[in-house]
């Protein structure tokens, strides 16, 4: 094999970015950091130079304060961009910087997503999770159930379904922005006029243990969380307890959890299923950019280490050590 050289693209402060890094580290890796955000600060600075001829991708390379990547000596590149508050440029009004950072963030999204080595993940790739009801229709292609599910800014609407499944539904945002999962009661109901703003999304509410699977590549690595609360992300803060350990899967939903995250066009994902008492497997979503510092933690699963080696360019995934 030849000379390793990653490139990973986001903020070092940030824990996953900075598991990751450390990860690289651990397994002897090379790799160099680009900050996606503009600063102002010198150890930060970077320059991005490609070139297109009549649309087709021609190279080019990154660099930093004293370091350079030509795009042809990379063997993988981790995307991470999570958006930051634009830099205090001085001199320069705020409203300008954001605008810069957001025609930054576009030009940087362009690139990634043309460049020829592993891409963990490209950008278009992860836009299905934008839309959660387009992203239902992709996972629904692969095989797995999803929940009886409705969208609509109509509360007489929502109040109907929610009868219809024995006000056992919860509720959540359609878009790839963040929220709690909640269980719809009477508190929500009274709020229900404030729907007419913007829609929301409400599903049936399945009962079983949660399952996270995180796919990287053709590795699975399943976590089993039993938790009372609605939403297991939140459940500390909700003060209920929660149990999370590692967990095999039939290998019927294994595959269809690798041919899911190759469907959406992604080589590392975060899979969110619900294992009902009968043994079905339901599927809510697949994360492009998992925060899976949380499970790894937890579980003791080396998926860290399985990521490093794929953005080595390893042609299979050994065993972690």
């Amino acid at each position: 094999m030849g000379i390793v050289m990653i490139l990973v693209c986001g903020n070092v402060s940030e824990p996953v970015t900075e598991l990751v890094c450390a990860r690289l580290e651990a397994e002897e890796l090379a790799y160099r950091v680009l900050s996606p955000n503009i600063s102002t600060d010198s150890a930060l600075q970077s320059t991005v130079h490609t070139q297109w001829t009549n649309g087709e991708f021609h190279g080019g390379y990154f660099s930093g304060p004293d370091w350079r990547l030509d795009v042809d000596d990379l063997t993988g590149v981790y995307f991470r961009p999570l958006q930051a508050p634009a830099a205090d440029l001085p001199g320069i009004p705020a409203a300008v910087a954001q605008a810069l950072q957001a025609q930054r963030m576009a030009a940087l999204s362009a690139i990634i997503d043309t460049l020829p080595c592993p891409v963990v993940n490209p950008v278009l790739a992860g836009m299905s999770n934008s839309s959660k009801p387009h992203q239902a229709m992709l996972i629904r292609a692969c095989g797995f159930p999803v929940p009886a599910t409705l969208i609509t800014n109509d509360p007489v609407a929502a109040l109907a379904f929610a009868a219809e499944h024995n006000d056992d539904i919860i509720y959540k945002s359609i878009s790839g922005v963040r929220s709690i999962v909640r269980r719809f009661g009477s508190q929500q109901a009274e709020r229900l006029p404030l729907l007419r703003h913007g829609p929301a999304q409400f599903q049936q509410r399945i009962q079983g243990a949660d399952v996270r699977v995180h796919v990287v590549a053709d590795r699975i690595f399943a976590t089993r969380i039993e938790t009372p609360s609605v939403d297991y992300r939140y459940a500390a803060g909700d003060g209920e307890p929660i149990l999370m350990q590692p967990t095999e899967l039939a290998c019927e939903v294994a595959h269809r959890c690798v041919a899911l995250t190759k469907r959406l066009g992604l080589l590392f994902a975060g899979i969110d299923l619900k294992e009902t008492q009968d043994g079905e497997y339901f599927c809510f979503e697949a994360n492009p950019s998992p925060g899976f510092l949380f499970f790894e933690r937890a579980t003791g699963q080396p998926i860290s280490t399985a990521l490093a080696h794929l953005l080595a360019g390893r042609s299979h995934l050994s065993e972690a050590r």
